[in-house]
């Protein structure tokens, strides 16, 4: 068995190799690619719908099946990439993304849809964790910062440019096409990867914790699946809690093994740094409260106001494009006095971003939400910044892939934990006040009908074809009692922002420079 190398002697240098923003740029292209998918399929599912004979159950399992896939395996990916060197796993995730993304826009079954989208999650996690690990690798412990903010920068300029890009795709060309353009990105990711990027391992020749792949991709399914189904399952049902009660149990089965195995796939030393485990708990509040919120938001503007996925988009513009400004504005002001104050800063700024957001009123106009939208840019920059920095900072070069597994689990479980809790707090509100706001209608819709008016309601949504004297009172009640659920849920929102603000205070800088690790190639 061999032992991990972390000694300073490095290869000599290679033109166009080991230069820290070159590799910064390579990883970005990457990232962008995965960032895109995620922003444009959720425009494209409507028309998939139409066009394959979706149902809402396939369309979910598009989302879905690629969430799964990504956050089961992103830690045994980050593990991975320690073992048998980040460039070369970074540059099979970026080669298999675009492959799967072409067979995704060739196939016309939505079978086979949902079989790529679940290949090209594991495709994914082997890019992300990697791209961490290789500019964790690249850029000394005093630059970090600077690069993590060029990171968000970067990850804020594709995300804006996702709904924009995906709106005139869909719309004028055709639902394959946000995935076709996943091709070009990474025939140009692969290219830059390829010349600019410097192998590194950290382990020669070490084994693979096959035990420990399997027991933690377990938990990972068993705990993103409950929180996928709790919204149609109810967080009582008995398979909800038989999903939490197998991620506890094997999830223990997984600690336990970890402190047996000899090579773990998780060394539970990352976790008695507390800054690390703080940043990963911070990261999962960051993410609960962000992606949460945002996505009832699609709901209000495409629900309620009845705009199109592009203007959509165009609506949250300034939250996007305000973390390209914020992000390395983050980065920099991070390196200077640290992560604590900025990220405590950062979450309360996004406390008050989202308490705007509970104020919002059907009637709201652009500047309603522009004016939050650009807090949310300002207060989330700092936070994905300072604790991603904080949890890959503050692992040893020779896990730098792992802890880049980590933070993109956090991300992961953050989002749908987010998603799924938050919608069940809309969901309630919204079965609590509808009937009310359908006064004296209710008496003539049948028990049955009512629960189905609830479920469309909870996405801000009326049944079409309605009778015109039912029609706007049911419209009427589906939009108040909506907003009436989306309120709570931003103050809910809120609370989780206050609890990180106050946790961020308890973080600590990540390291500076270590011993390197030894380069190959």
């Amino acid at each position: 068995m061999a032992q991990a190398l972390a000694a300073p002697a490095e290869a000599p240098e290679k033109p166009g190799q080991g230069r820290p923003w070159l590799t910064l740029l390579a990883v970005s292209l990457g990232v962008i690619m995965v960032m895109l998918d995620g922003t444009v399929v959720a425009i494209a599912n409507p028309v998939i719908g139409q066009e394959l004979g979706a149902s809402l159950a396939d369309l979910q399992w598009v989302t879905s099946g690629y969430l799964l896939a990504l956050a089961v395996f992103l830690i045994t990916a980050g593990k991975l990439g320690d073992l048998f060197g980040h460039k070369r796993v970074f540059l099979i995730g970026v080669a298999g993304f675009a492959l799967t993304s072409l067979a995704i826009g060739l196939t016309s079954s939505v079978e086979a849809l949902i079989a790529f989208r679940v290949l090209q999650g594991l495709f994914g996690a082997l890019l992300q964790p990697a791209a961490l690990a290789l500019l964790r690798l690249a850029f000394p412990g005093d630059r970090l910062n600077m690069a993590m903010g060029a990171w968000g920068g970067i990850i804020g300029l594709s995300s804006a440019a996702g709904p924009i890009v995906g709106g005139l795709l869909v719309e004028n060309v055709s639902w394959q096409s946000v995935f076709f353009i996943n091709v070009p990105v990474g025939a140009v990711a692969l290219v830059m990867g390829l010349w600019a990027l410097r192998e590194s391992k950290t382990q020669l020749l070490a084994r693979v914790d096959w035990p420990g792949v399997v027991l933690l991709s377990v938990t990972m399914f068993s705990l993103v699946w409950a929180i996928i189904k709790a919204p149609e399952w109810g967080w009582g049902d008995p398979g909800t809690l038989g999903f939490l009660a197998a991620t506890v149990l094997v999830g223990a089965a997984f600690l336990f093994w970890q402190t047996r195995a000899k090579e773990p796939l998780l060394p539970l030393t990352l976790f008695k740094n507390a800054s690390f485990s703080i940043g990963t708990g911070l990261m999962i509040l960051m993410a609960f409260s962000m992606f949460g919120a945002m996505f009832f938001l699609t709901f209000f503007f495409q629900g309620v106001h009845g705009l199109t996925p592009l203007e959509s988009g165009v609506r949250m513009l300034p939250m996007s494009a305000g973390m390209i400004i914020a992000s390395p504005l983050a980065g920099l002001v991070i390196g200077k006095i640290g992560p604590r104050i900025p990220i405590a800063v950062g979450m309360l700024i996004t406390a008050t971003a989202m308490f705007l957001m509970s104020r919002l009123s059907i009637e709201a106009e652009f500047i309603d939400s522009a004016i939050p939208f650009a807090l949310l840019a300002f207060g989330l920059s700092p936070v994905f910044v300072g604790a991603t920095e904080i949890i890959v900072g503050n692992a040893p070069p020779q896990l730098a892939g792992v802890a880049g597994g980590v933070q993109n689990s956090a991300m992961q479980v953050g989002g749908a934990l987010g998603t799924a809790i938050l919608g069940a707090v809309v969901a309630a509100k919204v079965s609590d006040v509808y009937v009310g706001y359908l006064g004296p209608a209710a008496a003539a819709i049948p028990p049955d009908q009512i629960e189905g008016l609830k479920g469309l309601a909870s996405v801000g949504m009326a049944p079409p074809g309605l009778p015109e004297q039912v029609a706007g009172v049911i419209a009427n009640a589906s939009h108040l009692s909506f907003m009436d659920g989306l309120h709570l849920g931003f103050m809910v929102s809120t609370g989780v922002a206050i609890v990180a603000a106050v946790l961020a205070l308890l973080v600590k800088a990540g390291r500076k420079t270590e011993g390197a690790p030894v380069h190959v190639g």
